[in-house]
């Protein structure tokens, strides 16, 4: 049986006005969604890292160079006199050092952040020291440093670095072990230097310890902060940007990493 053409036009232009808006509606929804999914992607954060296997002799130093351009960063040196031997990092670049006595090193412990929280200080000849181990007499020996832990030694202990590249402050570190093999004797008996990164990205924190990774990694977003999502329920735009909107609409800020020491 024949509709009525009055009917049929009805349906056809409820039909085609709907669908005219909804396609209109989703094409301005999905390019929202593209440009907030834009918006929400952090900035690449590439962390530079050289393996390294160098074991610091007394009385000599080795240059670290953080960009690998032939231009030392830190230097991290060893020395000894009568009674006495320490371990320095000296340089054109700030160090990780403690805040009551700047003089000395903190040996970071791997996870620890290092970045603008931490107190840097300038370095300079045989400062900060990492460990000294000095003897008043022959049967009282003194430890100082973190690095010294009174005389037990570190492994795989980190320095933590600032240092500029193009009037721009980048953060690394150095894997740093000490080995002390008897703390009754002012002698250190191994300093080993087994690698050190920096990060690409001025002013961003660095995870002591990481050797890769982008700015998700390691939870700090300073420089790439992501868009605030509104908390309501779904709605028809964030649906038709498709299941890539509908994960930025249940995705949770992240919550910041523990910095310890």
């Amino acid at each position: 049986m024949k509709r009525p053409a009055s009917r049929q036009k009805n349906a056809f232009t409820l039909s085609e006005s709907f669908h005219l808006q909804l396609d209109m509606y989703a094409a301005a929804a999905t390019a929202a969604g593209v440009g907030m999914l834009a918006l929400a992607q952090p900035s690449e954060a590439k962390i530079v890292y050289t393996p390294a296997h160098v074991l610091v002799a007394p009385n000599q130093h080795y240059g670290i160079d953080f960009e690998n351009d032939g231009t030392t960063d830190i230097t991290l040196g060893r020395g000894a006199a009568e009674g006495a031997t320490y371990v320095f990092a000296s340089g054109r670049n700030g160090v990780a050092a403690q805040m009551d006595n700047h003089r000395f090193a903190v040996a970071v412990h791997a996870g620890a952040k290092i970045g603008f929280s931490r107190h840097f200080v300038q370095s300079s000849s045989f400062e900060p020291t990492l460990a000294v181990g000095s003897a008043s007499n022959e049967s009282s020996v003194k430890w100082r440093g973190q690095f010294a832990d009174g005389g037990q030694g570190v492994k795989d202990r980190y320095l933590g670095v600032k240092f500029t590249s193009g009037g721009q402050v980048h953060f690394g570190w150095a894997r740093i072990t000490i080995t002390i093999g008897d703390p009754q004797r002012a002698a250190i008996t191994k300093v080993l230097l087994s690698g050190y990164a920096y990060e690409t990205i001025p002013g961003k924190p660095i995870i002591a310890g990481k050797t890769t990774g982008s700015a998700d990694d390691i939870g700090d977003q300073a420089n790439a902060e992501s868009p605030k999502v509104p908390s309501q329920p779904a709605s028809l735009g964030l649906l038709a940007a498709g299941s890539p909107a509908l994960s930025v609409w249940r995705r949770k800020d992240s919550e910041p990493v523990e910095d310890k020491a």
